[in-house]
């Protein structure tokens, strides 16, 4: 699964649903799609066999209505990604991209709460370790 293509955006949008909801029927891919913008049910069609093809999804056909499961696994995809981003974007520096983050976007309490538990469990792994 290393080799697979990084999902486009629109490949992105349908494997979130395909992730919170499990597999789903063409037509049930597009009706949740179509509650967040207008999309074409054949252009859904379309991009899940382009997805069938490059092997980001599987198609089960032994009943009547076909059902798309991702192959792909969302937190991998995600630290995929992230990492891709954080390389070409900031030069690799995970340092640049939280401050940009922070900077940009207000954190709840509840969030920065999250943020200092992670960086205390980084540092208990590995107390050398310098965090940003």
């Amino acid at each position: 699964m290393k080799n697979l293509p990084n999902p486009t955006e629109a490949e992105l949008e349908i494997l979130q649903t395909l992730w919170q909801i499990g597999p789903c029927s063409v037509k049930q891919v597009h009706g949740l799609l179509q509650e967040k913008r207008e999309v074409g049910y054949t252009t859904i069609l379309k991009q899940l066999q382009i997805m069938l093809e490059k092997k980001l999804v599987q198609r089960d056909e032994s009943a009547r209505i076909h059902l798309y499961q991702a192959t792909i696994s969302e937190k991998n995809t995600k630290e995929k990604l992230v990492q891709k981003f954080v390389i070409n974007t900031f030069q690799g520096s995970s340092h640049q991209l939280v401050m940009q983050v922070l900077g940009n976007a207000a954190a709840s309490a509840s969030e920065l709460e999250e943020i200092k538990k992670l960086i205390s469990q980084l540092e208990d792994q590995d107390p050398t370790h310098q965090i940003i």
